[in-house]
């Protein structure tokens, strides 16, 4: 009598021939829908300011220390590069203009930074950064320059 256990091949050996072929066609099919609707700029453009720490740090050393900011959001942590793929960023002007909002998180409460910037050379010069308060919808004029 033969005793011997019959040994299945494992799920991936049994699978991977349709497998691969499917995640490649959901892969193009994603890269496809971004070019399509647009999603694909707005990628570039938060790739584009997340790699550029100077565009946000700066908007954000002035923010952090306005009186007003303080009074209602407490001390502010530093921006993360999560908060920078959760906000919005759309560059314009052959990448030269910059509209960008960003959350920030004191410890009183939570708010928005939004910038806007021109780049003159390799630096930035803030146009506009303004702090919207989630809770009392308020919102702060840091800085304000006419275009």
């Amino acid at each position: 009598m033969n005793n011997e256990q019959i040994k299945e091949k494992s799920w991936w050996k049994r699978n991977w021939k349709w497998l691969l072929p499917t995640l490649f066609f959901i892969f193009i099919l994603g890269l496809g829908l971004m070019t399509i609707t647009g999603n694909g700029k707005n990628i570039n453009d938060l790739t584009q300011a997340y790699s550029d720490n100077s565009l946000f740090e700066n908007a954000f050393e002035k923010a952090k220390t306005n009186q007003r900011v303080i009074a209602i959001l407490g001390v502010i942590e530093p921006i993360d590069k999560l908060a920078i793929l959760e906000g919005n960023t759309k560059y314009s002007n052959n990448n030269n203009s910059v509209d960008l909002t960003v959350r920030i998180i004191g410890n009183k409460g939570k708010g928005k930074l939004d910038v806007s910037a021109v780049r003159n050379g390799a630096t930035w010069e803030y146009r506009k950064i303004n702090v919207r308060i989630k809770q009392t919808q308020e919102e702060i004029h840091i800085l304000k320059t006419k275009l």
